[in-house]
């Protein structure tokens, strides 16, 4: 098959050449191979053993090596030669290798000696015709492109946020990021559009540049894809993976991993569009308390720097009539353990009080005149911080700052597509077209250096609406913008999350319970919600008309609500390692089927179900009145209903009947997961209460390991003095089963602490005759009618052996 792949490739290639382009001469300069052509200049360089980048640098242009995008890795010095002939140039690494044939001139990337891609014409110059969803935004008289050549059956993902299926191939996507409200199961255009393309035959393409344009995914159906810019850098990355772990690391090596966020993210959050007094945000938080339901956050929409909607953003200060005092506020909810996160916006109205200040300080985009460029939009008429001019990052870290002291823990960024940015207003760094889709990204960059620089033992918390490719090395946690409050507007958020998390931003998340409309509907609601225990961040949020907290939800609904957000607290220990895999590798917190499966044709294009890590399966309900749902189990484990412990083979396709107060939700066969006690926030969490389940399966051996540290400095991942990380074994031999607990770390405090809890092994089958812990007799219960074996376990040392003869 692979030989055929091939063939069809060259015999496609020997056709859809540039004839226009000609070979002149290829040299060495500075850890490049650079290849002149007759129209322009190649610049080609393997990065690493799976990536390679490649710029083309037309006639008249010089070669910009700084990247807004990706983070400098240092190239191989070793494992690259390269061979010249009469009519072929091979540049080889350890495992990939670039061909290019000098007539017709072609250039072919290979991994393992496999045909990855090629470009097909590779650069051109054209006309450009607008995509109507973006006319009068990307206005261009003619665009430049760089095209490749795929295969027929390749699945394509990538783009940024959409709503369009998981397969993206036969769609042309515009690169502008720009909000959609109130949509429901399709949106063609978002707040994150990213310039990576990834293929089921796992490799990806990155384009890296900032500037506004399109992305085809062979729409015209000839087996091409295409890059299509108004301006900047013809520069590319192609990344190979053989797995779908490894190409993602790869692509976060390339752009960024992102950092731990504070552990109190993972908790549940309060927020409205909005909390209109100070009273209001305090009542809020007791009904929370005196309701024992668990919250850590409360987020104060616009309301907090002013008291109507309109005419008063850019004021970015209390508004004392009804935030009286705003710093005892805070720090009673600190006290209560609620952390204070506030919405910013980088708009400065006309009529905000700060308008005189921006205009004096020279802190806002400009016309070519040099004086401030204003505009009218829904809220007033207003002007917009240059986030690329020094002066205009140090005025607005310093708004943050000046907040941070007052003990805001948490920043949100709203409207940074930016929401309108005209094309006539300029900034340090470009034109606002040559802007528009980093200014997000660079706006999550001043504040985490600003974190940096004045709170460096601090993990920020940076909320925000748009991005672009690499923005999660920043810390950005992104939302999928205003989505209608609806069935249809649930439907598409597990598809939009799982192609963030493919494209690098894993904490991608919607407003649970939908924000635009005041459709009521409390079995939507606590779908949202049941939905949301098992998605990077849980963080109801809505247009007022309808409450979007627990707390002020009929009986039953918040009673059904309470046990989902209870379940959200008891998985702290797991949820948080999963963040600590995404900061060290780049793997999504959730994951496609296809992770599980890479061959499987049948889940290259699901999103209807996914995994919450590697070992729970979980499958959201999004149709009113839903009894039953069809799922699959990932074959190489069997799968137990986590509520009921049913068993289900995997590999197989079982209809579950559901119930109202949850939804389907599995758990992997033979390994460890963790969770906790029930806490009413996280600074009353605890490392040391740990439970461990696990579904005995008669498998020979597993192994798991999690993370912990203390969830909120920054001095913990690289730092082995203030982590841990507990090893979790198992090896089943005849009729003992050997439980193994192992803890790493240089922290003898840590270590002190120890853990303890129980562990619950489940269809254990046999009785158990003898039980040991490090060589001494332990106490158990066993039901031998649910087949279930509880172990009180208190591990304090590095090691702890348990010994189970049955």
């Amino acid at each position: 098959m692979k030989k055929l792949l091939i063939l069809y490739f060259l015999s496609s290639l020997s056709f859809a050449q540039n004839a226009n382009r000609k070979f002149v001469s290829e040299t060495l300069e500075n850890g490049y191979t650079k290849i002149l052509v007759s129209d322009g200049t190649y610049y080609i360089k393997i990065i690493s053993d799976k990536i390679i980048e490649t710029s083309f640098v037309p006639k008249g242009e010089n070669f910009t090596k700084k990247s807004d995008l990706v983070v400098p890795v240092s190239t191989p010095k070793s494992d690259i030669s390269s061979s010249n002939t009469q009519n072929e140039l091979n540049i080889k690494g350890k495992n990939i290798a670039i061909k290019i044939q000098k007539t017709p001139f072609q250039i072919s990337y290979f991994y393992k000696n496999n045909l990855i891609t090629s470009e097909k014409l590779g650069y051109l110059k054209r006309k450009h015709v607008p995509l109507e969803n973006v006319k009068g935004n990307i206005t261009a008289d003619s665009t430049e492109v760089l095209q490749f050549n795929i295969s027929s059956n390749e699945v394509l993902y990538g783009g940024g946020a959409r709503a369009l299926g998981m397969n993206r191939r036969g769609n042309k996507l515009a690169l502008y990021n720009r909000a959609q409200y109130g949509y429901e199961t399709r949106a063609e255009l978002m707040n994150f559009c990213i310039p990576l393309v990834l293929s089921s035959n796992l490799y990806a393409i990155h384009f890296d540049n900032a500037a506004i344009g399109y992305l085809d995914l062979d729409s015209k159906k000839e087996n091409t894809v295409e890059y299509e810019t108004i301006s900047g850098r013809k520069t590319y990355q192609i990344l190979v993976g053989d797995t779908w772990d490894e190409l993602l690391k790869n692509y976060t090596d390339l752009t960024g991993k992102q950092p731990l966020p504070p552990r109190w993210a993972f908790g549940n959050f309060s927020s409205r569009f909005g909390y209109h007094t100070q009273e209001q945000v305090e009542k809020t938080i007791k009904k929370f308390e005196d309701d024992k339901i668990p919250v850590d956050a409360i987020i104060l929409d616009l309301y907090w720097f002013g008291k109507t909607i309109q005419g008063t953003m850019g004021n970015l200060d209390w508004d004392k009539d009804n935030f009286p005092n705003p710093e005892k506020m805070i720090s009673d909810l600190n006290a209560k353990g609620v952390k204070t996160v506030l919405i910013t916006e980088p708009f400065i109205l006309t009529t905000s009080s700060k308008w005189q200040e921006t205009v004096s300080k020279n802190v806002l985009a400009t016309t070519t005149q040099g004086k401030p460029a204003t505009w009218d939009f829904y809220f007033g008429n207003t002007g917009i911080v240059d986030i690329f001019k020094p002066e205009g990052k140090d005025w607005f870290w310093n708004v943050y700052k000046n907040l941070i002291k007052q003990g805001v823990q948490g920043v949100w960024g709203d409207l940074g597509e930016p929401e309108v940015f005209p094309s006539f207003a300029n900034t340090a760094a470009g034109k606002a077209d040559e802007v528009h889709n980093i200014y997000g990204h660079y706006w999550a960059k001043l504040i985490t250096e600003g974190y940096q620089k004045d709170f460096p033992k601090i993990r920020p918390f940076i909320l925000m609406r748009a991005g672009y490719s690499g923005s999660q090395r920043f810390g950005m946690i992104p939302w999928s913008g205003d989505v209608s409050r609806s069935w249809g507007g649930l439907q598409s958020q597990t598809e939009i999350a799982l192609q963030m998390g493919m494209q690098g931003m894993a904490y991608m998340h919607s407003d649970l319970g939908g924000f635009a409309g005041d459709y009521y509907d409390t079995e939507l609601y606590t779908r949202w919600l049941q939905y949301g225990v098992f998605n990077p961040i849980f963080r109801p949020h809505a247009q007022e008309e309808v409450a979007s907290e627990a707390v002020y939800k009929d009986v039953d609904t918040k009673n059904i609500v309470r046990k989902a957000i209870e379940l959200r607290y008891q998985m702290l220990p797991y949820n948080y390692n999963l963040a600590y895999e995404n900061a060290t590798k780049g793997t999504p917190l959730m994951r496609p089927l296809l992770f599980e499966e890479p061959q499987n044709k049948a889940l290259l294009a699901k999103s209807d179900g996914y995994l919450w890590g590697n070992d729970f399966l979980v499958y959201p309900i999004t149709e009113k009145g839903q009894t039953q749902k069809e799922v699959y189990f990932p074959k190489n484990s069997n799968w137990y209903d986590f509520y009921t412990g049913k068993k289900y083979v995997g590999g197989s396709t079982e209809l579950i009947y559901l119930n109202k107060n949850n939804i389907p939700t599995f758990v992997r066969g033979n390994v460890f997961y963790p969770m906790t006690k029930l806490v009413q926030n996280t600074n009353e969490y605890s490392n040391s209460d740990l439970d461990l389940h696990f579904y005995f399966d008669g498998q020979t051996s597993s192994e798991r390991e999690f993370y912990f540290d203390d969830g909120k400095t920054t001095e913990t991942i690289n730092d082995a003095k203030n982590h841990e990380i507990l090893n979790c074994s198992t090896e089943l031999i005849k009729n003992l089963f050997s439980i193994r607990l192992e803890s790493k770390t240089a922290n003898q405090e840590i270590l002190s602490q120890g853990k303890k809890g129980t562990i619950f092994i489940y269809k254990f089958q046999n009785q158990p005759k003898k039980i040991t812990s490090n060589g001494s007799k332990v106490d158990y219960t066993y039901n031998a009618k649910t087949k279930l074996l509880e172990i009180k376990y208190n591990h304090s040392s590095y090691q702890t052996d348990l010994k189970i003869i049955f």
